[in-house]
């Protein structure tokens, strides 16, 4: 695609990198067949096709209005769009350009503005969002059951296994994750001790800056990603030689990084270390002796692979065979490609939308009826657990907590034996 840019962004880093990703796409419409919003509305300003010409528009100076700002607006960020596209584009990184851009020169209503504002203040504190959970799930049961089904269940988290192990591995706690399900890390940490690794928390580490960064609060985002760096930075000096991250879309987060920190020559080097340790637990589990982990027995689950996961960070059937191996059976999903609607914060900015894929996607989860679902990112846990009466897990849990005790809500199993000299 030929591009002129405007003088205002052509030689900044972020005009030189908009023109590189227009250049490549063109306009094969690929896309198209795999983007879930396009799918929904049949409108091209709805598609990645059409929204990369809404972005050309805007970085070639020409007038941006309301219209354009709806359109991206309605983008999920799923990226299914890039595992499609032949030719390499990077339509994730555009897209958070366009919006940023956008802001800047379209007025939001003050509704609109407070409830975004409102989201970058509440949801990356812990602190924060955790009372405001709390104080909602002790009245859920005096609400009306529409609003009870956007409350998600209490969860519990026993004790952190004993740090005893030569290998070391961090984890990102994250923000939202420790109120709504604080035993997901657990039991990736349970998990990896039976594997012979430590996984070990670290003060001052939190939110992974994609909740701003996504909401075109770019700058705020990156500070949240330095902060990370900083907290982390010690322990992967003294030999951590890993970052899980439980939360598929912090992954995806942590994993640009480098990207996203790539114009500031103090954190650039260590931005790319860390994105270059972050790993998912699938990617780390996959090389390991699974016999020390929770087994199936051929019980049938169904399992949702976050966009996040399967196109954010191209781990792709990944989850699937581990979950395989472990002896579960897993039910076809149709469809598997698609966003169940959750992406961040969109579920609360484009309700309608997402309530639709939604809808679509518990359809074709509940399908080959499943004894549960699986997911690997909180959103999607959430998301899915507000539409289905079936229980929804992290797929972590699985590999830690035999099925029959997440079936009858058991919380914690007897400890497994660890291997040989931990």
């Amino acid at each position: 695609m030929q591009t002129r840019l405007a003088e205002f962004i052509r030689d900044t880093p972020e005009g030189r990198e908009a023109d590189d990703i227009l250049r490549k796409c063109v306009h094969c419409g690929f896309c198209t067949a795999t983007c879930p919003t396009y799918q929904l509305l049949g409108n091209e300003l709805d598609s990645p096709r059409g929204r990369i010409y809404l972005i050309k528009e805007l970085l070639e100076g020409n007038p941006v209005t309301t219209r354009t700002q709806l359109h991206l607006d309605r983008c999920l960020t799923c990226r299914a769009c890039e595992t499609t596209c032949p030719s390499g584009v990077r339509y994730g990184r555009l897209v958070d350009i366009g919006r940023e851009l956008t802001e800047r020169q379209v007025s939001r209503s003050p509704l609109s503005s407070l409830l975004r504002l409102s989201l970058r203040k509440i949801l990356p504190y812990p602190k924060r969002f955790g009372p405001l959970l709390a104080i909602g799930q002790a009245l859920r049961a005096l609400m009306p059951a529409p609003l009870q089904a956007k409350i998600p269940s209490k969860h519990q988290a026993g004790s952190w296994p004993e740090a005893r192990h030569a290998r070391r591995m961090l984890v990102l706690d994250g923000c939202v994750q420790p109120a709504i399900a604080p035993d997901i890390n657990l039991h990736a940490a349970r998990v990896l001790d039976r594997l012979g690794i430590s996984l070990l928390r670290v003060a001052g580490a939190g939110c992974c800056g994609a909740v701003s960064y996504h909401l075109s609060a770019q700058a705020e985002g990156l500070d949240f990603m330095r902060r990370n760096i900083d907290a982390w930075w010690p322990c992967l000096e003294r030999g951590a030689e890993a970052i899980i991250i439980t939360a598929s879309g912090c992954g995806a987060m942590v994993k640009d990084y480098a990207e996203a920190l790539a114009q500031d020559p103090h954190y650039r080097d260590k931005a790319a270390r860390v994105s270059a340790l972050a790993r998912d637990p699938c990617e780390v589990i996959a090389t390991e002796d699974l016999q020390y982990l929770a087994r199936g027995n051929g019980r049938a689950i169904a399992y949702h692979s976050p966009c996040s996961l399967q196109h954010g960070q191209k781990l792709a059937g990944r989850v699937e065979s581990l979950l395989s191996d472990a002896g579960y059976r897993l039910r076809p999903v149709a469809d598997a490609h698609l966003c169940c609607g959750s992406a961040g914060t969109y579920s609360i900015l484009q309700r309608e939308l997402s309530q639709r894929l939604l809808k679509n996607k518990i359809s074709a989860l509940e399908h080959g009826a499943p004894e549960l679902i699986a997911t690997g990112n909180i959103g999607c846990l959430a998301q899915l657990e507000s539409a289905t009466d079936r229980r929804v897990v992290h797929w972590i849990e699985l590999l830690d907590t035999p099925l029959e005790a997440i079936a009858s809500h058991g919380h914690l199993p007897q400890e497994h034996p660890s291997p040989t000299g931990s």
